[in-house]
């Protein structure tokens, strides 16, 4: 059993969690910011930088990935702001306009393109290719103490469990000018924070956190992660520090509970086979948020004082 373990969801299982941890840090600040939907457009718009990346070059590699799209990310932030201000519309009409438009042009590109070669096409862009990341060379979980075994671990733990560190790392280094920015821009100019830069920082951040989880687990896990562990961690404390905690746990747990429910959870049910591991982990975390709406405590104190105002 933990042979199995070891060799067919080990892997898979910590590469969801990265995924899920690197996309929920950034998120936590875009929700607080009331720019929710920027991270649902980051992982709309990586996609036809990625596929452009790929015309160009021939291969899925991180860098050209890494550059197309950022590339793409700057595009679409450049669109929104035009389409904003030429338009006269409000921010949120302007980013579902570029980001639909960005992405249905990265879908005809898959289509008219020979990607046969890779795993790059409208499906695993969609649900990514989570359940094929395993470990053959795995053997037990002495494998995990040989050198000969570990090379043969997929490539795509590493680069994802490269992207969640970089993510901590600049929620630590920049955790102070973030604290201050998000709750308080003015302020935090008066301090001589460039606020602004900050915040566009934090998009480009949002963006190379999407493309390194997009190749494995694809746009609905982004989408997920982004959004649903931060807006349940929110309804959890008022604390910032607690609430990016509670995001990791949720994000963690939605990773975990929804690879394991997409294997076995058919066959609990009597069904044969298995379901969409990509699927089942942004059901999870959105069932998480629901709980979180109805039981969180910090949505008990909001309305109880909401009632006292009222009374």
């Amino acid at each position: 059993m933990g042979a199995d373990f070891v060799q067919f969801s080990l892997t898979p299982i910590l590469i969801g969690i990265f995924a899920s941890v690197a996309c929920a840090l950034p998120g936590n600040f875009l929700i607080l910011r009331r720019q929710a939907l920027i991270g649902d457009a980051i992982s709309h718009v990586v996609l036809p930088g990625i596929v452009v990346a790929f015309l160009l070059t021939g291969v899925v590699a991180a860098m050209p990935m890494l550059l197309g799209a950022a590339a793409a990310a700057v595009v679409a932030v450049v669109l929104i702001e035009l389409v904003k201000r030429v338009g006269q519309v409000e921010p949120g009409a302007a980013m579902g306009v570029v980001f639909t438009m960005l992405f249905a042009a990265g879908v005809l590109l898959l289509e008219q393109s020979d990607t046969s070669s890779v795993h790059l096409d409208v499906e695993h862009a969609l649900m990514g290719n989570l359940e094929s990341l395993i470990w053959l060379r795995a053997e037990g979980w002495r494998s995990l103490f040989d050198p000969v075994a570990l090379a043969a671990l997929p490539p795509e733990l590493g680069r994802m469990a490269v992207g969640c560190a970089v993510m901590i790392a600049l929620t630590l280094v920049f955790w102070r000018w973030l604290k201050i920015a998000t709750f308080d821009e003015g302020f935090a100019e008066a301090l001589g924070i460039p606020a602004a830069a900050l915040g566009f920082g934090l998009v480009i951040a949002s963006a190379l956190a999407a493309v390194a989880a997009f190749e494995a687990v694809g746009s609905i896990i982004v989408i997920a992660m982004f959004i649903c562990p931060p807006a349940a961690a929110r309804l959890m404390t008022s604390s910032l520090e607690r609430q990016v905690l509670w995001s990791v746990l949720f994000a963690t747990l939605s990773a975990v509970a929804g690879y394991v429910l997409a294997g076995y959870g058919p066959l609990w049910l009597g069904a044969s086979g298995s379901v969409s591991a990509a699927g089942m982990i942004a059901t999870v975390s959105g069932v998480i948020l629901g709980l979180a709406c109805v039981f969180g405590p910090h949505r008990r104190r909001v309305g109880a004082g909401q009632s006292g105002q009222a009374g």
